[in-house]
């Protein structure tokens, strides 16, 4: 009998993270879940990935605070004696004008959207290699890992950063079969938006070609498919899933003559 597969997926407490937990669990993983600041959030996804017929576990998870923040990781591992894939979907932002940007604020930023990724991937990767039986990560980056976000210098170059690290793990580490992959984002209907999978209504966001915002099924759909075996091909690429956001990129306004 196959060992049951493990996936580790960060802030699962709501939005794509939660649904990308869900579809793991449907495809037949175990899955451990971590949050930062909604417990309830978290024990919920738990909830429904049990209701599926696979084990869950929970754990707070601050990255906020390194490099001890990420032991997270390390400890679900132990609980479940294995991982398979790690999603990193954990991420901050913040927006501010350039000339505007504190360095408390960009450190902050980088410190949870890139360091945090790099530790726990690290410890992720680690046990990967350990375990001799390949796996996968998959990076939850944004579309403005190739389009800058106006007034979100931060963030933006956070991004960029994350992709960069994608391409050189999946190129480190594919000796492993450790397969490293990013997902990246539109303007997707989650609770950071202000939003639900009820508010993707056609017409809804007409400067995008696709004149709606995504589900969180929509991304959590590629992250699954990521952590598949049918994805055995896939490695450093950043699959962008934003509506045809990046054909017109409407965020950019013409400076006033």
């Amino acid at each position: 009998m196959a060992e049951t597969k493990v996936a580790i997926v960060t802030a699962a407490d709501s939005g794509i993270g939660r649904q990308s937990a869900l579809m793991l669990a449907q495809r037949g993983f175990d899955v451990g879940i971590t949050w930062h600041s909604d417990h309830d959030g978290a024990d919920e996804t738990a909830r429904q990935v049990q209701a599926l017929g696979r084990r869950a576990e929970v754990i707070q998870l601050d990255l906020s605070h390194l490099p001890d923040g990420a032991q997270a990781i390390q400890t679900l591992i132990s609980r479940f004696g294995r991982i398979d894939a790690l999603v990193n979907n954990a991420g901050a932002m913040t927006k501010a004008p350039f000339l505007d940007v504190t360095f408390e604020d960009w450190r902050a930023i980088f410190t949870i959207d890139v360091d945090g990724a790099f530790l726990c991937s690290q410890i992720a990767a680690r046990q990967m290699v350990k375990q001799g039986q390949g796996g996968r990560i998959v990076n939850i980056t944004s579309v403005h890992e190739h389009t800058p976000l106006p007034e979100a210098s931060a963030y933006t170059a956070a991004k960029h950063a994350l992709g960069g690290l994608t391409q050189s793990m999946a190129l480190e580490l594919v000796e492993h079969n450790i397969l490293v992959n990013a997902v990246a984002p539109g303007a997707i209907a989650t609770p950071m938006n202000d939003m639900d999978d009820a508010d993707a209504k056609p017409g809804s966001m007409p400067i995008i070609p696709l004149a709606r915002p995504g589900t969180t099924k929509e991304i959590a759909s590629m992250v699954a498919w990521l952590c598949s075996e049918e994805a055995s091909y896939a490695t450093g690429q950043s699959f962008i899933i934003d509506g045809g956001f990046m054909l017109a990129n409407p965020q950019f306004k013409p400076q006033k003559a």
